[in-house]
């Protein structure tokens, strides 16, 4: 009997969860994005947004949570029924933070990845204040005053610092740890001559370099990039390091397959136009897609090349 009962039990979930999935979405949609407004991750999440609204027939609303490294957007997500109505802006800094942190709330298991929306690549960015013009002389700069350079990283164990470690042994120099809460607040720092040195995404930093603002010492893309083609890549400076960040739209684990299935494919049907490509190549990013398990497996990639530059450096997990 208890079999027979378990079974009925199993097969009005399925039932329910196929109900549920046929009529979605028949409300608003939350896209909940971990970090400010008009930055990085927020602008591609806003055109994505407003244009899978439109493919969907529902509104799906925005909603920033710039907290903790991107991890209070997560655990709200996770933390919400699993029914796609409650989707996140998910980036390599869940897989950043699972490395560094010794609890952050939630397992990368726990998130449902639906599509990538884009990859970026990070930029080199220099204050006005110190003199040097590109990469080398930036170098023999930081060699002739060690420990004096300041760099800045927001939030512990993210892109940006671990980026700027490495960078920092690649081309044996030593600079000064600066955090910061935000990234508009680093640009403006940079700008004004109090940090000097940060590695962001390009999208961060476009604006100022093009009005001369800051100079751009290279960038950690393979090829040089469409918007900025007078900016070398580390490899041509004679660093022999390519990085890139990406973006993605993700879920809970639990969320009915067949909405993961149509989110999936409505997404890459947004980030296939072309006024998308163009904001986001303008930017020096890369439109890019995916299936669920093509980004499943690029966040367990992150992870692990986390784990590995972590024991690297012989940083301890964070509380």
């Amino acid at each position: 009997m208890s079999r027979i009962v378990v079974a009925i039990g199993v097969a009005l979930v399925a039932a329910a969860s196929s109900a549920s999935a046929a009529d979605y979405p028949n409300k608003p949609i939350r896209l909940v994005v971990g970090f400010g407004a008009g930055g990085p991750t927020d602008i591609p999440a806003r055109f994505v947004a407003e244009k899978l609204g439109d493919r969907l027939g529902q509104r799906v609303v925005v909603e920033n949570k710039p907290a903790a490294a991107g991890m209070l957007a997560t655990r709200d997500v996770l933390s919400q029924p699993k029914d796609g109505y409650n989707l996140l802006l998910c980036t390599h800094f869940e897989a950043i933070n699972v490395a560094v942190y010794k609890d952050v709330g939630f397992k990368l298991g726990e998130i449902a990845p639906i599509s990538l929306i884009a990859k970026y690549y990070y930029g080199l960015a220099l204050s006005p204040a110190i003199p040097a013009q590109d990469f080398a002389s930036f170098v023999q700069y930081a060699k002739a005053r060690p420990g004096e350079v300041s760099y800045a990283v927001i939030g512990a164990g993210s892109a940006q610092e671990v980026l700027a470690r490495q960078l920092e042994k690649l081309a044996g120099i030593t600079m000064n740890r600066i955090p910061f809460r935000g990234g508009p607040q680093v640009v403006q720092e940079l700008v004004a001559g109090r940090v000097d040195f940060y590695v962001a995404p390009t999208l961060a930093l476009m604006p100022q370099y093009e009005s001369g603002q800051l100079k751009l010492l290279a960038v950690t893309a393979p090829a040089r990039l469409q918007n900025a083609p007078q900016v070398p890549t580390l490899s041509e400076v004679g660093i022999d390091y390519v990085r890139f960040g990406w973006l993605g739209i993700c879920a809970a684990e639990g969320t009915p397959q067949p909405i993961i299935d149509r989110l999936s494919h409505e997404i890459a049907a947004v980030v296939a136009t072309a006024d998308y490509k163009t904001m986001i190549e303008n930017a020096g990013s890369i439109a890019a897609s995916s299936t669920p398990v093509q980004l499943r497996e690029l966040m367990a990639q992150t992870l692990d090349e986390v784990a590995v530059t972590t024991r690297e450096f012989g940083a301890q997990p964070r509380p």
